[in-house]
């Protein structure tokens, strides 16, 4: 394909933004229209991604297909984005789920009844979602970063549950604030580290030219960004609010792609830019991330709602992404970005379903629930199976994201507290058997048993076409990843083992 890697990466960023335009000039009466053209939208857009995939050279360790234009001249700002096998993966898990999401949304359209705004406001997810993963310049990865807010913000403050005003407002002040911080942080690496937001720049020179104690403060404005986004304890209160209120749609790409962008900044920008500064932080990013796998599991084990329990467990599974990131090794930084993908694959499966289980029983309250195996077999045996991935069953994806962070706490980088992290991976094994606990309990009070009384002359169904559809390569992928990880440890490891050799380990 002459050509292809010079235009691959804008197509797969811009193509949906063109598709939401095209949307906007539709009628919105015009349902069926809206439908098919958000769906051939991300069609295209994945088709794109996979020629990325074919393209990629997955020998090489860096930057590819990368396009450097001028754009802001006066900030010294340009569009320069680049992919290598750190962000590969992510970007074609958010190409997709979008596919998926919009497939689900068939005949799964919440009140008010929308599908014209809806199905735009994803196209400009993905658009955000897509080029922050691309972004190699840091104002570019800013724009892209905030991109996602609003359309988030909509989603879930027009279309969410009875609380979803505060729970909108809630996401978009404790993002908002974090961001506030991040920019700091990006233009204090410019000033001090060498007039240039280029990150591939920065990573080559900013060291040198940052005081170490002003390269702790910055790390930190950019920790306060990346960690409300992930979100890390004791940043997180805003997630099970914004979960528990979102459409499923939204918590889908909430949970798969969305919370990815700030354990992805860790790895692509924090780090990188500032090693020195990362190993004096790391501890403390392990500290918390440890918390927060115990904590989320506490908070699963107290929660009576089926999709607070799963927003609760995403912070306990992004504790374990934590853990792997803060230990500053290639084993380390492999297992969080495998997790990511697991999580995004896993958790983003488990709230389809709480979905579809809300729209035939109209409640989440597990108190209410049961006979789920009775009355929609095949729903039921799915959530029986992704119970099984979300605690790391070996076998299925969710193992190869725990077990390694787990494994690489035990030999950290050179220079940090060896003891410090074998204490920490003692306490995320416990948060495994905790896992266990609040997954297997939820599914008996959701699946097991007989259907409660209140429920007799209702007509509980099972799944219909769009769940097949959107579903079946959700649950081939968690199969596939568990039973063969090399086909995700293969595309990372080159670019992981270059960016992270710095520090040893």
């Amino acid at each position: 394909m002459d050509g292809f890697e010079d235009w691959a990466l804008t197509a797969g960023t811009f193509l949906p933004l063109a598709g939401a335009i095209v949307m906007m000039l539709v009628p919105r009466e015009s349902d069926e229209t809206h439908k098919w053209l958000a769906l051939i939208t991300t069609l295209v857009t994945f088709a794109v991604g996979v020629g990325v995939l074919v393209e990629f050279d997955y020998e090489a360790s860096g930057l590819q297909m990368v396009v450097d234009k001028p754009w802001i001249d006066v900030i010294n700002a340009r569009y320069l984005i680049g992919i290598d096998g750190i962000s590969l993966p992510l970007f074609i898990l958010s190409m997709f789920i979008c596919v998926l999401v919009v497939i689900y949304s068939w005949n799964h359209f919440p009140e008010p009844h929308n599908p014209k705004a809806f199905l735009i406001l994803i196209l400009i997810l993905e658009t955000g979602m897509n080029g922050t993963f691309i972004a190699q310049d840091l104002i570019l990865f800013f724009v892209f970063f905030e991109v996602v807010l609003l359309p988030m913000y909509f989603m879930i403050g027009v279309w969410g549950g009875e609380q979803r005003l505060y729970a909108s407002i809630k996401f978009f002040l404790f993002t908002l604030f974090g961001s506030a911080l991040m920019i700091l942080g990006f233009l204090a690496l410019y000033f001090k580290g060498g007039q240039t937001f280029s990150i591939p720049e920065l990573i080559q020179v900013a060291e040198q030219n940052i005081h170490p104690d002003t390269a702790l403060l910055i790390f930190g404005g950019l920790f306060m960004g990346f960690a409300i986004k992930v979100p890390m304890f004791p940043f997180h209160t805003w997630l099970p609010d914004a979960h528990t209120q979102a459409p499923t749609q939204g918590s889908v790409i909430l949970a798969a792609i969305l919370l990815k962008l700030g354990t992805y900044g860790f790895v692509r920008i924090a780090i990188p830019i500032l090693p020195e500064a990362a190993k004096d932080w790391a501890p403390w990013i392990g500290l918390l991330a440890v918390i927060g796998i115990i904590y989320g599991a506490l908070g699963c084990l107290a929660q009576r709602d089926m999709k607070r329990l799963i927003a609760f467990s995403s912070v306990a599974h992004m504790g374990f992404v934590m853990l792997g990131i803060a230990t500053l090794t290639p084993v380390g930084i492999n297992a969080a970005i495998f997790g990511m993908v697991a999580h995004g694959l896993i958790t983003g499966m488990l709230f389809f379903i709480a979905g579809s289980v809300k729209d035939r029983f109209h409640t989440l309250d597990m108190s209410r629930l049961g006979g789920l195996l009775i009355n929609a077999p095949r729903m039921g045996w799915i959530l029986g199976f992704c119970a099984m991935a979300s605690l790391g069953l070996p076998g299925l994806a969710g193992f190869w994201g725990e077990f390694p962070a787990i494994l690489a706490a035990y030999d950290p980088a050179d220079g940090l507290p060896v003891e410090t992290f074998r204490t920490y991976m003692v306490i995320a094994s416990i948060g495994t058997v905790l896992a266990a606990g609040y997954l297997l309990w939820m599914l008996q009070r959701t699946a097991f048993g007989t259907v409660k009384e209140e429920w007799d002359h209702h007509d509980i169904h099972d799944m219909a076409w769009p769940e097949y559809v959107a579903w079946t390569p959700l649950l081939a992928l968690i199969v596939v990843l568990g039973v063969y990880p090399n086909l995700l440890f293969g595309i990372m490891d080159e670019s992981v083992t270059s960016t992270f050799s710095v520090f040893g380990g």
